[in-house]
């Protein structure tokens, strides 16, 4: 079955016809321009040939009309060469005939070979490394108490790993997977802790802590460590900042620990 198509109504016929209204009239002053390109073209190569017609006219009028000049010959005295002896012609009697000794060629002058070619260095600095390292990103490392935080910098980003119920030393297991690209890493936060204060063990919570520092350092040693944390605990008056938990804050809470975190990185 064929396909009928509908037929256009007033205002698609006079849409279409404006359309091609403006087509033609671009294609015509496309034309006109090109027309006027044409002429001046044509009028730089009339003028090129006259020109080159002319250098060739007056190329030919020297090449006649100058006179060949000859050389004036030297009229020095004509003295006998100590080289040249006369022999009598072998086989006959007859007149003397002049004869020519052969003389060694003489040695070409040596060279010295041309200089090697100057050696040039070349500087292989970086020139836009100041520019990346203030465009260093950070990163926020902790347990379930930095899963809302989201701080900014000036400059680059702030990227967040969040490991609930992670202790100190489980945050430390994660540190080489995370600085795998140390050079991009400006500044890392490590806020842990508050897993391992129920265990009220302060000496071993203390070693852990340099574990981890140590950690950082030997993975990436050019990136600055900032230690946040662990929270207070909760108190009365500060209902806001903390979830019913106690422990975890609210959005206000987290808020306020982003805050406190991007005016530290930036300071750095």
């Amino acid at each position: 079955m064929a396909n009928l198509c509908p037929p256009l109504s007033a205002g698609e016929d006079t849409f279409e016809l404006h359309s091609l209204q403006l087509e033609l009239e671009a294609v015509e002053k496309q034309i006109q321009e090109l027309l006027v390109r044409q002429t001046e073209l044509r009028e730089q190569r009339a003028a090129l040939e006259s020109s080159r017609v002319s250098i060739q006219r007056d190329t030919n009028t020297l090449t006649t009309s100058t006179p060949c000049a000859s050389l004036p010959r030297s009229r020095a005295p004509w003295t006998r060469s100590s080289q040249v002896s006369f022999t009598p012609a072998p086989g006959h009697h007859g007149p003397w005939v002049q004869q020519q000794r052969k003389t060694r060629a003489r040695p070409r002058p040596r060279t010295s070979p041309p200089p090697p070619p100057p050696v040039f260095e070349i500087s292989t600095r970086n020139r836009f490394a100041p520019l990346r390292e203030t465009e260093r990103d950070a990163v926020i490392v902790g347990d379930s108490i930095v899963r809302y935080v989201r701080a900014t910098l000036a400059k680059g980003k702030v990227h967040t790993h969040c490991f609930p119920g992670a202790r100190v030393l489980d945050v430390s297991a994660q540190i080489p997977a995370i600085l795998k690209d140390g050079e991009s890493v400006g500044a890392i936060v490590l806020h842990a802790g508050v897993n391992d204060i129920r265990l009220r063990q302060t000496e071993v919570l203390k070693r852990d802590f340099s574990s981890l520092i140590e950690t950082v350092r030997s993975t990436s040693p050019a990136t600055r460590i900032i230690v946040s944390g662990p929270l207070p605990t909760y108190r009365r008056g500060h209902e806001r900042l903390f979830r019913a938990d106690g422990l975890h804050p609210s959005r206000v809470g987290a808020e306020l620990l982003s805050d406190n975190i991007s005016r530290t990185l930036r300071s750095i």
